[in-house]
């Protein structure tokens, strides 16, 4: 399945979720799927029914579900610490990154991380 056209935030996250080593996009449910070595790190949703993306967060879930209409990932994945966010122009773009970022390294092997730089 060839990529949907995103909005200008969907992008944005496509692009920060593929700068990333070793991922790749698939489309499960109909849905963009951001994975590194298999393991999804974001989910995004981005048509006129939906847009928002989830990410799984350990330090910064707190204050992520402070954000303008974010909460816990439906599907028992919320339990697990995933967050789903709108994709919202209020939302900084460094807010954004810091998410997926966070996400990656929560999900990523350890021998990729070490290939990170800044790590």
């Amino acid at each position: 399945m060839a990529a949907k056209k995103l909005s200008r935030i969907g992008n944005l996250i496509r692009d920060r979720a593929l700068s990333y080593p070793q991922t790749a996009e698939t489309f499960p449910w109909g849905e963009h799927a951001f994975k590194v070595k298999g393991k999804t790190f974001v989910f995004m949703r981005d048509d006129e029914k939906d847009s928002g993306f989830s990410v799984k967060l350990s330090e910064s879930r707190a204050s992520a579900l402070k954000l303008p209409g974010a909460e816990p990932t439906h599907y028992g994945m919320g339990a697990k610490g995933w967050v789903t966010i709108p994709l919202s122009p209020k939302i900084p773009a460094k807010t954004l990154y810091a998410l997926i970022d966070e996400s990656f390294r929560a999900v990523a092997p350890k021998m990729v991380l070490k290939g990170l730089k800044g790590v």
